[in-house]
């Protein structure tokens, strides 16, 4: 009796484990090796790396254009910098931008709202669109520029290996989601 009792448990903590295991084979992506696969750019090591690595490799400017990586320059609060791929082109001064590790750890967002603030008009610094807030974030980021592909990439998905893929509001209605489960007490 006591060694199906082990077995029993030895076999529910198996199941356990099993089940947990399906969401852990979703890919957890960082911003470098995502803007890389979806932009075409191939280009390798930290963000903050990219722009000088482009030199001489892949042309490079201050207009956005779909396609094209926007180079973030790092700051304290983002050591590494970061890289996003441009979705849509809005206008002279707002693009949509598809990246991960933004928002949310390890999640994919698509066509979310970057605006260039700079005052001269050449994207050297930008607001991005934060799911926390619902909106453009309450900081403004340093951007070396553009990176432009040697084509023109068509922004998808990966099919292997499935991205957390959110969009926008998506986003922000499961960060609010998130945020309420966290402050609501469990009956």
């Amino acid at each position: 009796m006591h060694i199906r009792g082990i077995a029993a448990r030895v076999a529910l903590v198996a199941a356990g484990l099993l089940m947990t295991a399906a969401p852990a084979q979703a890919k957890f992506w960082q911003c470098v090796p995502y803007a890389r696969m979806i932009s075409g750019v191939n280009i390798h090591g930290n963000a903050l790396t990219w722009w000088n690595q482009a030199a001489g490799r892949y042309e490079r400017g201050s207009a956005p254009k779909k396609g094209a990586v926007l180079a973030f320059a790092p700051t304290r609060r983002m050591r590494l910098g970061h890289v996003a791929t441009v979705s849509k082109v809005v206008s002279d001064r707002e693009v949509l931008l598809t990246h991960a590790n933004w928002s949310r750890r390890g999640g994919v967002e698509t066509d979310v709202r970057a605006v260039d603030v700079s005052e001269a008009g050449d994207w050297s610094r930008v607001k991005v669109w934060y799911a926390p807030n619902g909106g453009l974030g309450t900081s403004t980021y340093p951007t070396h520029g553009f990176i432009y592909p040697d084509r023109e990439p068509e922004i998808e998905q990966p099919i292997g290996d499935q991205a957390p893929v959110m969009t926008a509001a998506a986003a922000a209605a499961a960060f609010k989601l998130e945020s309420v489960a966290t402050l609501t007490p469990a009956n």
